[in-house]
């Protein structure tokens, strides 16, 4: 028998009713002989209630205290999963975070796990009981309450798992896998039994959002097979059948993996497009721009610097959507007139779509073909940018459904 870590998230415990359903699938999998920890989520809505309430109390609600705040949700899922594996005969004991203790950096509301004693998991584990350990959250070195930042149980769950060595990480959530692209926007979008961490990284970075990306990048440093299924189905399915449901994250080399040329299409809505012009063309100049904007805590995702002409060049990336008024502000006041520019111009009705596959190393003619297929559909790209196993393009946000549809038909992903 194996010790497990169940990862439960915020649908999934999103009424009591629902929390005894997994309490039951819980005691299912004890019953068969497993050692099992829970990491569960807050309740469906509770963080999006708890951060409105600090907003109608301050409209700039510090962040040490809003992580004090934030990390009760997932106290109350805690304390109620346990009971509701008591009621039903099973020992079972919760913990928060800062009791196990799950180490962290000092950056409130996205700090980063360092280290996780598993001493007391242990103790209990081998006392037989089922450890009930609060996602999302961790302490800091001077005793701070801290919050892994959107999506952390995902993240959390992983990191427990890789402290004590699990032989699986179960992420139950209210899809039943990892499909070749959202079957909203794709109706015959394939469940994909295996894909590879690289794979989940790059559709994780580009826009899926089955999983939080730093949960993807815990698992394939630390080698942890991770397993996204349902929690919806029957928490008593027989438990061979679950065992082998969802998608399993797993390496290549470990895996007999389907060596399809192309595995998914991702997609992201949240682009905002910048372009700085007549940029002096001369060393350290790309710097001058960006490192403002990494000072301002601004991600930069897609980066594009023109053949210069006369001296000058165009300079061109992208940013979240959420940060492009900010840093607009930060390029017109701090970047502008320091390097001597021209006008700084943005676009905020971008989108991009990516296609992913480890089968890009070994087959030629994808980027062609990428290309061709939204040519056919009139579809401009304004900016491109590869790795070794993806493609990127950004193109006009009305277009997004339109390519991501036309690019799964063309690369025939609904075919297994």
């Amino acid at each position: 028998m194996a010790l497990i870590v169940h990862k439960y998230g915020g649908t999934s415990m999103g009424s009591t009713e629902r929390i005894k359903n997994v309490a039951r699938r819980v005691a299912k999998w004890h019953d068969a002989g497993h050692q099992i920890v829970v990491v569960p989520s807050a309740m469906s809505g509770e963080t999006n209630r708890l951060l409105g309430l600090a907003k109608e109390v301050m409209a700039n609600p510090d962040p040490r205290e809003l992580d004090m705040l934030a990390s009760t949700g997932e106290q109350v899922s805690v304390a109620l999963l346990a009971m509701a594996l008591q009621s039903i005969g099973k020992d079972a004991v919760s913990y928060a975070g800062w009791q196990v203790p799950v180490k962290t950096d000092s950056a409130f509301t996205k700090a980063r796990i360092q280290s996780i004693d598993d001493a007391r998991v242990r103790r209990d584990l081998d006392a037989g009981r089922i450890v009930i350990i609060t996602g999302f959250q961790g302490v800091d070195d001077n005793g701070n309450i801290t919050t892994l930042g959107r999506g952390g149980s995902d993240t959390s769950a992983v990191a427990v798992a890789a402290a004590l060595k699990a032989a699986e990480c179960l992420i139950y959530t209210d899809v039943d896998g990892v499909y070749t692209t959202d079957p909203r926007v794709v109706s015959d979008a394939r469940r994909l039994r295996t894909v590879t961490f690289e794979e989940m990284l790059e559709m994780a970075s580009l826009g899926s959002k089955v999983l939080q990306i730093r949960s993807v990048e815990f698992a394939g440093n630390y080698r942890m097979p991770t397993r996204v299924l349902s929690s919806l189905t029957d928490p008593m399915i027989p438990l061979e059948e679950e065992a082998r449901s969802g998608t399993l994250i797993s390496f290549e080399e470990d895996t007999h993996m389907e060596q399809a040329t192309i595995t998914g299409i991702a997609f992201n809505r949240d682009e905002a497009k910048i372009t700085v012009m007549q940029v002096p063309d001369r060393p350290g100049i790309a710097y001058q721009i960006l490192g403002p904007i990494a000072d301002a805590n601004i991600d930069v995702d897609m980066i594009v610097q023109n053949q210069g002409v006369d001296g000058r060049t165009d300079f061109t990336f992208t940013v979240p959507r959420g940060e492009y008024n900010r840093a607009m502000d930060v390029l017109n006041t701090s970047v502008k007139a320091h390097i001597g520019s021209g006008n700084i111009v943005g676009d905020t009705k971008v989108s991009k779509v990516s296609v992913v596959g480890v089968g890009m190393r070994s087959h030629v003619g994808v980027a062609s073909q990428m290309f061709r297929t939204l040519s056919e559909e009139g579809i401009n790209m304004q900016l491109i940018s590869t790795s070794e196993i993806k493609i990127s393009v950004l193109i006009d946000e009305k277009y997004m459904e339109l390519a991501v549809r036309v690019l799964h038909k063309a690369f025939e992903l609904e075919k297994a």
